[in-house]
């Protein structure tokens, strides 16, 4: 099977929230050092029924090669969430998911946590470029940064 960028089906909600769970769990539990949430909140069957609702499902396109492999979920101009499957990663497919978006929706901008340097470097690369704009990640002392492209 060739790569293949589609929408996300329901039969993909196991492997979204397998993804998420997991690269979350890699990625940001440094960054935050929460393992309350990391391993308490953060657990694959509720975020299955979250983003089995069809308000987000609708969203979510994946990146399927005969494996779901990843996934990005857009908002109008916004690029909500970009996740590749950690086993999968610097294989091209978060780039393939971010090229298929900016050429395919309005994808003007995201928000990255600011301490996350590779997803900032990976998001320059693509276009994206910080702003001054900054927030709070909701219930953390953590900075959101903006990208726009």
């Amino acid at each position: 099977m060739k790569n293949t960028i589609r929408k996300a089906r329901k039969a993909d909600i196991s492997r979204i929230a397998e993804i998420l769970v997991f690269v979350k769990r890699i990625k940001f539990r440094p960054i935050f050092q929460d393992d309350d949430y990391s391993f308490g909140e953060l657990q694959v069957i509720p975020t299955a029924e979250k983003y089995g609702k069809p308000e987000i499902l609708d969203h979510i396109l994946v990146y399927d090669d005969g494996i779901v492999k990843g996934l990005i979920h857009i908002e109008k101009d916004e690029i909500v969430e970009l996740y590749t499957d950690y086993f999968f990663q610097n294989q091209g497919v978060g780039s393939a998911l971010i090229e298929y978006a900016k050429e395919h929706y309005p994808v003007s901008f995201l928000w990255a946590i600011e301490k996350n340097r590779d997803a900032i470097r990976f998001y320059e690369a693509h276009g994206f470029h910080l702003t001054d704009i900054r927030k709070f990640e909701e219930g953390t002392t953590e900075y959101l940064v903006m990208l726009r492209r």
